[in-house]
C-alpha cells in the first residue's frame, strides 16, 4: 500500500471541510458559469468525487485515515437521529408500496445478476475466469459481493465464512465491491439532481413525495426560529445522546446474541453496526411522538445534513479510481452485474411508474446499506433520509439469505 502524502487526520478533516465550503459557496453563487455547472452536476456528487480524486492521486488515503470510521459510527447515527426525530411517520406510510417493490427488485437484480454475469463472461471471455483463479474460488468470492450488495459488511463477512473464501480472492472482491458500488453511487447522486426529468420519462407519479416534502417544509416554517448557543447545544445533545444510548445498547445486545444465539449471525443480527443503526433509528422514531420533535425548528435537520455531507466526503476518500485497472476480469463481471441490477430496477420502475426516488433509494439500500442509503435519500430532501434507513435495515435481514442463494446458483453454474 502506497503511503499518502498527507496522513494526519486533523489535516485531512480540514481539507474535507474546505472542499465542502467551496462546493457550497459555488453552488449558491449567482455567477452564470456556476449556475450552469450545478444544473448538471449535483453538489452532493462533488462532495464525494473530489475526495476520491485526492485518494486516487495518493494525496489523501481512506485506508490510513480513521475519519470514515468516526463518521459512520458517530456522525451517521447522530444524523439519522436528527433527521428522523422530526419526521411524520404517518406521511411516510402514505408513500405506498412502490418503495418496497423497488427494494425487492434491486435485491432480485443482485441475486440473478451474479450468475448471469458469470454466464456472459464464460460464453464470450472464458479466459478471464480461467486466468483469475480456480473457478471454485471465483464463485465463492463473488458470493461475498452479493452479501455486501444486498445487505452490508456483516453479510459479506458471513459469506466469507459460509463458503470458506480464500483471503487473497476476498481482498480482490472487496476492491470490486467498493469501486463499482461507489461508481453506482455517483450515478444515483447525479440522477437525484435531474430527478424531475427522469420522473417525466418514467411517467411517474411523484405527488406523494412532493406532498411529504411540502408538509415538512410547512411544519418547519411554523416552528423555525434563529437558534442561539443553547439551542444548538440542545440539538447536538439530542443527536449524540441518542447515538450514545444506541452504542450502549448495541454493545450490550451483540455479545449476548453471539454467546447465546450464534446462529443469528445468519441474519446479521450479531453485527454491532446493525444494532447501532436500528437503535438510533428506533429511539428517534419514538421521540418523534414527543415535544422533542420541535428541535427541527432550531436546526435539527440542518445539522444532521452537515453530518451527512461530512460522511459523503469520507466515503469518497475510500475510492481509488485507478484500482479499476487491477483485476480487470473481475471488474468486467462486476460491471455486468451492476448493469443487470440497474436494468431490472429501471424496467420495474417503468412498469409500475415508480418515482426515481424509490428506484435510487431502493437500489442504494441494497448496494450501499445504512451508510449511504440515507445519503441518496437526503439528496432529494433531508427529511426523506429515514426512508433510506428503513429499507437498508431490511436489506441487512435479507442479505445473508439472498447472498447464499446467489452463491449456490453460481456454484451450480460453475460446476
Amino acid at each position: 500500500m502506497v503511503e499518502p502524502i498527507i496522513k494526519n487526520d486533523a489535516v485531512v478533516l480540514g481539507i474535507l471541510l474546505v472542499i465542502l465550503s467551496l462546493i457550497f459557496k459555488t453552488s449558491s453563487s449567482k455567477h452564470p458559469f456556476w449556475k450552469k455547472f450545478y444544473t448538471y452536476i449535483p453538489a452532493l456528487l462533488l462532495c464525494y468525487f473530489i475526495p476520491s480524486i485526492l485518494n486516487s492521486l495518493g494525496i489523501l488515503s481512506g485506508n490510513t485515515s480513521k475519519l470514515y470510521f468516526v463518521a459512520s459510527r458517530f456522525l451517521l447515527p447522530a444524523s439519522i437521529a436528527l433527521l428522523t426525530i422530526s419526521i411524520d411517520l404517518s406521511a411516510i406510510k402514505q408513500l405506498g408500496f412502490k418503495a418496497f417493490i423497488m427494494f425487492i427488485s434491486g435485491s432480485i437484480g443482485i441475486i440473478a445478476g451474479g450468475p448471469i454475469s458469470i454466464l456472459i463472461v464464460n460464453a464470450f471471455f472464458p479466459e478471464i475466469i480461467n486466468n483469475l483463479s480456480s473457478t471454485d474460488e471465483v464463485w465463492k468470492g463473488l458470493s461475498t459481493i452479493a452479501g455486501s450488495w444486498i445487505g452490508g459488511g456483516a453479510n459479506q463477512v458471513a459469506m466469507k465464512e459460509v463458503f470458506d473464501v480464500d483471503d487473497k480472492i476476498f481482498s480482490a472482491m472487496v476492491a470490486v465491491d467498493v469501486i463499482i458500488a461507489n461508481i453506482w453511487l455517483a450515478f444515483l447522486l447525479y440522477g437525484s439532481g435531474i430527478n424531475d426529468r427522469i420522473d417525466k420519462w418514467l411517467n411517474a407519479d411523484s405527488s406523494s413525495i412532493k406532498e411529504l416534502k411540502s408538509k415538512i417544509e410547512t411544519y418547519q416554517a411554523q416552528i423555525i426560529r434563529i437558534p442561539d448557543t443553547s439551542d444548538t447545544i440542545k440539538v447536538l445533545a439530542t443527536g449524540f445522546g441518542i447515538t450514545a444510548v444506541a452504542h450502549i445498547g448495541a454493545e450490550s445486545i451483540t455479545p449476548i446474541l453471539i454467546n447465546n444465539a450464534p446462529w443469528l449471525s445468519r441474519f446479521s443480527l450479531t453485527s454491532n453496526f446493525f444494532w447501532l443503526i436500528v437503535l438510533s433509528t428506533t429511539i428517534a422514531i419514538i421521540l418523534s411522538f414527543t415535544r422533542l420533535r420541535e428541535i427541527e425548528g432550531i436546526g435539527a435537520s440542518r445539522i444532521g445534513s452537515v453530518f451527512i455531507y461530512v460522511l459523503v466526503t469520507t466515503i469518497g476518500l475510500k475510492m481509488n479510481m485507478f484500482a479499476i485497472f487491477d483485476n480487470t476480469g473481475l471488474f468486467l463481471i462486476g460491471f455486468l452485474w451492476m448493469f443487470f441490477h440497474a436494468f431490472l430496477i429501471i424496467i420495474v420502475g417503468k412498469l409500475i411508474r415508480s418515482p426515481f426516488f424509490f428506484m435510487a433509494v431502493g437500489s442504494q439500500a441494497n448496494v450501499g446499506g445504512a451508510a449511504s442509503a440515507p445519503i441518496v435519500a437526503s439528496a432529494f430532501h433531508p427529511s426523506l433520509a429515514p426512508v433510506g434507513v428503513l429499507l437498508a435495515v431490511l436489506g441487512y435481514g435479507l442479505g445473508t439469505y439472498g447472498a447464499w442463494l446467489c452463491g449456490i446458483i453460481m456454484q451450480t453454474l460453475s460446476s
